[in-house]
């Protein structure tokens, strides 16, 4: 077999196309974003015309993916973990109906926040909806996770959540690939209006049939090549590990394991090989990426007072990436820093690139603001959000995607003026805009700023839902034309900026306002590939 060398995220999307998927659907997010484009750019996939063009958000995404599944192809729905948020509640649903075509849900976690609002963990999620999941430990699992995980889902009749963690997404290794399948024939499964139409009755029924299928998921947990037992000689301790901190555990190991050890990478919990550990062992030591997941099904699996360690106790603490280092203390080691971070060394925290027209935006407005008593700006998921912190301290909040208009709506109806809303034009088409029309449905006194660099920028760069239709949509919506106010952020047009920024906020209901310049970076890329 080729061996080549891939990004887990990388891995992932090969082992896609090698499947025979036929689409995938995704709304760029950090550490997942690098799936997509890598099909989007795979030779392969444009001679087989596997569909890849970005969805306006992580709902729109997996309800399509769906449908595709429902016509019998293989598809594969992308998003990172607060994605998966959004597109809940087609998740919680499909996982009644099932599939026809394989379907896999990645989901990319991201433990310690380097790009993220939270680090929630979707085998919570998992769990929830009672789907068999996958947690690759590696590259190459990732890969065979994938092309062999399109076949078991079909096998199932339900779609497959493959959960992995940014160190995994972002990080190298080889992998070997194996052959090229052929695509699905278009079908539609004989019983689609008896599963795919979850009125109650027959929701009743799709449930009894998912509690059901339980039993034959823990087999295949228990039956999977990806959950192994390691015995070890001594069994004062045995080790549950999962995912990617399995291999945390064998950098404290190099010659092999001191005490029995359960690697799960496959779910629902393989309860006879829990059984196993837990017979030989006096007490247990779990060490898992994210959430105490595991730990705290523990108890409830085995029913009995056996000694659980990990995250719940102390052990390991609860926030934040695992470590060689952090495991290899909760295995009683001593570890030693060979290389400290120097006091003098200070923090470096991103900022908005230079010549990004965000800047000359936040000038103006903090102009602009300066004449009110109580301002409050609330701001959005994307570059912008940088403008919190020095120079400018632009926004006062940042809480979901789309959060800016609805809450800027709340503060307006609780009395707060200017009340103004800070978003980008992905963020906009992506959520954004439903609450715009419960700000025009009741004339709400609040300016929505919808800062449009024509790009998907802060995951590099991807296409944009709303490029070049954002006053459009707007009108559409029902703002008043008159107060759709577009200009270029611009350092000449200062003035101008202030002068339409004071009289939007100054009007008493709904308006919009445009600054629109398009991404530095963008620019700098499309140079480069002209040159």
């Amino acid at each position: 077999m080729e061996k080549r060398l891939f990004l887990g995220d990388e891995a992932i999307a090969q082992a896609a196309i090698d499947a025979g998927l036929s689409g995938v659907y995704s709304y760029p997010g950090t550490p997942s974003t690098e799936i997509t484009e890598f099909i989007q750019d795979s030779p392969i996939a444009k001679e087989r015309g596997i569909h890849s063009r970005w969805c306006a958000n992580e709902k729109t995404a997996m309800e399509t993916a769906l449908g595709m599944s429902y016509a019998g192809k293989r598809t594969l729905c992308c998003m990172k973990h607060v994605g998966l948020n959004v597109a809940a509640d087609c998740f919680m649903n499909l996982a009644m109906t099932g599939i026809n075509g394989g379907m896999i849900i990645v989901v990319a976690d991201d433990p310690s926040m380097h790009s993220s609002q939270n680090e929630q963990d979707s085998r919570v999620y998992g769990n929830f909806s009672m789907l068999p999941m996958l947690e690759p430990s590696n590259q190459q699992e990732a890969y065979d996770m994938v092309y062999d995980g399109f076949e078991l889902s079909e096998k199932l009749g339900y779609p497959i959540l493959l959960r992995v963690t940014t160190r995994m997404a972002h990080s190298r290794a080889g992998v070997a690939i194996r052959s090229l399948k052929t695509e699905n024939e278009t079908n539609t499964p004989v019983d689609g209006k008896q599963r795919f139409i979850l009125l109650p009755a027959l929701a009743r029924q799709r449930y009894k049939k998912l509690i059901e299928a339980q039993d034959e998921l823990v087999k295949q947990s228990e039956i999977s090549v990806y959950n192994q037992y390691f015995d070890a000689p001594n069994k004062q301790m045995g080790i549950i590990t999962t995912g990617i901190a399995f291999n945390y555990l064998s950098e404290n190991y190099p010659d092999g394991f001191e005490y029995p050890v359960l690697k799960i990478c496959q779910y629902p919990l393989p309860i006879y090989l829990l059984e196993k550990l837990a017979d030989e062992c006096d007490e247990i030591l779990v060490l898992e990426e994210g959430y105490p997941v595991v730990e705290e099904q523990l108890k409830g699996v085995l029913g009995r007072g056996l000694k659980v360690k990990g995250r719940l106790d102390g052990t390991l603490r609860r926030d934040g990436e695992l470590t060689p280092d952090l495991v290899g203390k909760a295995l009683g080691k001593e570890i030693c820093s060979y290389y400290p971070v120097p006091d003098i060394v200070e923090q470096r925290p991103p900022a908005l690139c230079q010549g990004c027209g965000h800047r000359d935006l936040y000038d103006a407005l903090n102009a602009v603001l300066e004449g009110y008593k109580t301002p409050k700006v609330f701001g959005d998921i994307g570059c912008y959000t940088l403008g919190a912190l020095p120079p400018f301290r632009g926004i006062d909040t940042c809480v979901d995607m789309g959060a800016s208009v609805t809450m800027a709506k709340g503060a307006s109806d609780a009395g707060i003026f200017p009340s103004v809303a800070m978003i980008g034009d992905s963020t906009f088409t992506h959520s954004g805009m439903t609450g715009l029309l419960d700000c025009v449905n009741e004339n709400t006194n609040v300016t929505i700023i919808i800062s449009d660099n024509e790009t998907t920028a802060m995951t590099g760069g991807q296409d944009s839902a709303g490029t070049g239709r954002i006053e459009s949509i707007c009108e559409g919506i029902g703002v008043a034309k008159g107060h759709i106010r577009v200009f270029v952020p611009l350092k000449k047009n200062f003035e101008e900026m202030k002068r339409i920024l004071r009289e939007e906020i100054e009007y008493k209901g709904v308006s919009v306002i445009i600054p629109r310049r398009e991404c530095i970076q963008t620019i700098t890329k499309k140079k480069k590939k002209a040159n």
